[in-house]
């Protein structure tokens, strides 16, 4: 099952409705997945990088959390939290060092995400409960893409949860199964990627990251998942300025796409679509096996 929703605003006056639009797709596919749900969305970037982390013991890992931090990169610690996360902001060029802080930390915490304009937030959940306790449609963006899950392939946790990110600014979402993520996660590993949990959709993404890492545009590394993946699947991903839309090809997953002057949208079914302005005037269409559909700014 599984369901998944994401939009590409074209229309900057949009963009403080972003939130709110993709809660309202979210919830509308609850009942293809009630384990967890979770929303990647991308803001304008600003000076420096963000860091956005999950613990289970919020009250006290983030306070110890920027104790730890500031006196290792030599600079001020931004923090907001918001509930279980908190989005760190720091010198682009003390991410590395602030992931090696918290994996020696032995504090209770998960990295969702790093970038400039990304941040993820996802938790364990139906995507009602999830929306609210993250206050999502509040949220403003210029791109985003929502998950809500139905565990068929490894343990319903916070860490399984989509979306997933391996790369700066890149998440994917998955609808479908990988038959080769077991071999293809060892062969990436040894290539140096990080890879936190046992979910495929996570090996799908570090697969892009690994390709994009070598000199692939978002494009040509969908392409070559084409060859390189096993399996059935709808993937929708984002970077910092793109977003894609890849099936496999025999495209048994169902997906649909609407695109207006102001967005691109993407459901696992049209009624998540109904709610947007527009989208009687829309140009509707079901994205075609194994092609690539990408937009980016």
């Amino acid at each position: 099952m599984c369901g998944i929703v994401g939009l590409f605003l074209k229309d900057p006056a949009l963009e403080a409705r972003i939130g709110a639009m993709l809660s309202d797709m979210l919830v509308t596919m609850s009942d293809r997945g009630p384990d967890s749900a979770g929303i990647a969305i991308y803001r304008a970037p600003g000076d420096g990088a963000k860091l956005t982390v999950q613990s289970d013991d919020p009250d006290t890992v983030f306070p110890a959390l920027v104790e730890m931090l500031e006196p290792v990169t030599g600079a001020d610690v931004a923090i907001a939290r918001n509930d279980t996360h908190a989005v760190l902001h720091l010198p682009a060029q003390k991410i590395d060092t602030a992931r090696q802080v918290m994996a020696a930390s032995g504090l209770n915490l998960r990295v969702m995400s790093t970038g400039q304009a990304m941040e993820i937030y996802k938790e364990v959940g139906r995507p009602r409960s999830v929306a609210d306790r993250f206050d999502l449609p509040a949220m403003s963006g210029t791109h985003g893409i929502g998950h809500t899950r139905m565990a068929t392939e490894s343990a319903v946790t916070t860490e399984g949860a989509h979306p997933f990110s391996t790369g700066s600014d890149q998440c994917l979402v998955h609808n479908g199964s990988l038959s080769n993520h077991n071999a293809l996660r060892r062969k990436l590993r040894r290539e140096g990627i990080r890879i936190e949990s046992e979910n495929d959709t996570e090996v799908g993404a570090a697969y892009l990251t690994w390709r994009m890492a070598q000199g692939a545009s978002l494009g040509e590394a969908l392409e070559s998942a084409l060859s390189d993946l096993d399996g059935f699947y709808t993937f929708v991903v984002g970077t910092r300025d793109g977003f894609g839309v890849l099936r496999d090809p025999i495209a048994c997953k169902p997906a649909v796409m609407a695109e207006t002057d102001g967005y691109v949208a993407f459901g696992s079914e049209y009624r998540a679509l109904v709610n947007l302005p527009g989208i009687d005037t829309a140009h509707v269409w079901e994205p075609e096996p194994a092609t690539v559909y990408f937009w980016n700014r």
